[in-house]
């Protein structure tokens, strides 16, 4: 079954590399005119939109921190004058400070919240506006194993993607009306630049505790927003899809 996205405008944050790259090569191969953020790896969303371009593609990235309210406010309102209002707008950006809580900084703290929780914010507010002009609209937050079950160092992250499911929960039952859904996937332990770590320490533990014993693909979890970005689920909203293989 081919799910399309011919015609729609989407937003990815965090779209240069892991799940945000799989992310955004998937709504472009579908047919949506793709935008994405990305925060320092310029050589890497060059190639990715001269990649795409060169297949017929319509995409275009964007450095910019999604911390900063005022600047996001201003890329949604560039995204809305070239190319109109939002369709799809996936919250994917996000960093992981993991230590145990008596020698964890105040900073990282309070940046993982900033980019994880705040950053999420900062995106959705103004792309709301949009969408309730459209009367239309998909957000897809991208959640964590973590926000429901944490492990040791994990208290700053797990806080941040607990708010992400929360708010998802929240923003469907007050958009809903405007015809907006909004809907959270939760990855589990996926093969990505940032679990590589935890991976190499830890990996045989971890499937261990993983019903299909290997770990997720990016396309695993591009998969599943593709779905909830779609018409297909035209009937779903404020829901949380875990995909994990399975962990129990």
């Amino acid at each position: 079954m081919e799910l399309r996205l011919d015609g729609k405008i989407a937003l990815v944050t965090g779209g240069s590399r892991g799940i945000g790259r799989a992310i955004v090569e998937k709504f472009a191969f579908a047919g949506a005119h793709t935008f994405f953020t990305y925060s320092s790896s310029s050589k890497e969303s060059d190639e990715i939109v001269r990649g795409l371009t060169d297949k017929g593609c319509k995409v275009a990235a964007f450095q910019a921190d999604v911390r900063d309210e005022a600047q996001m406010s201003s890329l949604i309102e560039k995204i809305e004058s070239e190319a109109g209002g939002l369709d799809i707008l996936v919250n994917n950006a996000g960093i992981i400070r993991d230590q145990l809580l008596l020698t964890m900084e105040s900073e990282d703290w309070s940046q993982v919240l900033a980019t994880n929780l705040t950053g999420a914010y900062n995106v959705i507010k103004p792309s709301v506006r949009g969408m309730m002009r459209k009367r239309k609209g998909s957000i897809i937050n991208i959640s964590s194993i973590a926000g429901s079950k944490p492990g040791r160092g994990h208290s700053n992250y797990a806080a941040s993607k607990g708010g992400i499911e929360a708010m998802t929960k929240a923003l469907a039952v007050e958009l809903g009306g405007k015809g907006i859904r909004v809907n959270a996937v939760a990855p589990g332990m996926i093969e990505t630049d940032m679990s590589t770590t935890v991976r190499e320490v830890a990996g045989a533990e971890i499937l261990s505790h993983i019903s299909l014993k290997r770990f997720g693909k990016p396309e695993d979890i591009a998969n599943a927003v593709m779905f909830l970005a779609s018409d297909m689920s035209s009937y779903v909203t404020g829901e949380i899809i875990h995909v994990n293989g399975g962990v129990h």
